[in-house]
């Protein structure tokens, strides 16, 4: 299992870091035969696979529910775990939710926010809990999705933030919605790698959620690429099934297990003396 210390050697190699999310079994196990370099299990499990409103909901049981899932089918990758909502709004309670991801099998934690979360991240990173900053776009705590960085302030904001953030021992930042140039730039200047979601070419990996390259989503965002239409065919596919067993077309014997005739003809005599009928 790589950690993300190792990911700086990908940095110092010009080789792009590959992440997904994943929420359960079956998509941990699949990304991780692809060779996907981190798998995320991310609060966006709470859009995506519980029906919440937003991010704001999900809890950490939540959220160690799907790790423990992800875990399992996770055997070269290194898994990172989201802090959720709340979960680190003290150091103390940061560090406490933090073990509790590495307990169940987690290799990182990811902590959204940046000058406010320097305490925390140097707190718990202290305690040797490796993480993963996240600035810019921050969807627990910045309210409806924007581009984040586009005036000369924020820009400067977000530059500090990421140098605080690595200076406070962050292995790792993502940078959700950040202009191309501004995101080139920061990565620069920092000697831990850069994961980018909707910020552009030059980050050194990005990260996307799984549901939207598959395109099982309800649309396709821009920072996003579609590779297929499973929802599309998902729901084919389950229209093809139901149509099947109303008209009685699925079934068939050959998808039963048959019963000896000896041993039917035994039941019978049984249920006749028996029930009468």
């Amino acid at each position: 299992m790589k950690t993300l210390f190792d990911f700086r050697d990908y940095k110092q190699q010009r080789r792009k870091i590959t992440m997904l999310t994943a929420y359960d079994y079956p998509t941990a196990l699949l990304e991780d035969r692809a060779g996907i370099d981190i798998i995320l299990i991310g609060d966006s499990v709470g859009r995506n696979m519980l029906g919440y409103a937003s991010e704001l909901e999900v809890t950490m049981e939540d959220m160690l529910h799907h790790v423990r899932a992800v875990v399992r089918g996770v055997k070269q990758g290194h898994v990172m775990a989201d802090m959720p909502y709340r979960s680190c709004d003290t150091p103390a309670l940061a560090l406490e939710n933090a073990r509790r991801f590495l307990a169940v099998g987690a290799h990182s934690v990811k902590i959204e926010g940046e000058q406010d979360m320097v305490d925390r991240i140097q707190y718990v990173v202290d305690a040797g809990v490796p993480v993963c900053a996240h600035i810019g776009y921050t969807p627990q705590t910045s309210g409806k999705a924007a581009v984040q960085g586009k005036d000369f302030d924020r820009a400067k904001a977000l530059i500090d933030a990421a140098l605080r953030l690595e200076a406070a021992g962050a292995g790792m930042v993502v940078f959700e919605l950040i202009p191309e140039r501004l995101a080139q730039e920061i990565s620069r200047l920092l000697s831990i790698p850069t994961i980018g979601i909707g910020a552009g070419r030059f980050c050194d990996g990005q990260v996307q959620v799984y549901c939207d390259i598959l395109g099982l989503s309800d649309r396709i965002f821009r920072h996003a690429k579609s590779y297929d239409t499973l929802g599309r065919r998902y729901e084919e596919v389950f229209s093809a099934y139901a149509r099947d067993v109303t008209s009685g077309v699925f079934p068939t014997s050959e998808n039963a297990a048959a019963l000896p005739d000896d041993v039917a003809d035994q039941v019978q005599s049984w249920v006749r003396e028996t029930y009468g009928r």
